[in-house]
């Protein structure tokens, strides 16, 4: 049974949310690929929508949009996910995951494209990111 870490971003005012699905409602994201749109209700967001940006494995390998499947692969990298090169023109083999959501990936990367009649802060309620430490 797939287990995942989702990080939900809102790009209007930079805020991130943070849930662990498991479940039914983790296997809402299996087979769905990074661009995809994916209801909101899966993480306690009831008429939002979300798009998949990225994630990682249990290994910590990023996924990677411009590789298919869902399997890891050695590419040879320039720039862009998986590689920060130092220098210009330099060039390195690493490994990443493909842009599909398996068993074996952790945690899901994605952002808010619409947004229902509620904000998210009275969906998640009053309890998640408390910092009252008194």
């Amino acid at each position: 049974m797939a287990d995942f870490q989702i990080v939900v971003g809102d790009p209007d005012d930079g805020a991130t949310y943070d849930f662990d699905v498991e479940g039914q409602d983790a296997n809402r994201f299996i087979g769905k690929a990074i661009g995809e749109e994916v209801d909101g209700g899966a993480v306690g967001l009831d008429g939002y929508t979300l798009e998949l940006t990225g994630g990682s494995d249990v290994s910590g390998r990023p996924m990677r949009g411009d590789v298919s499947g869902t399997g890891t692969e050695a590419i040879l990298a320039s720039a862009g996910t998986g590689f920060n090169p130092t220098r210009d023109g330099e060039r390195r083999r690493v490994t990443v995951r493909g842009k599909e959501v398996s068993d074996e990936t952790r945690q899901i990367n994605a952002k808010i494209v619409a947004r229902g009649d509620e904000s998210p802060e009275s969906l998640l309620g009053d309890g998640e990111d408390d910092e009252d430490d008194e």
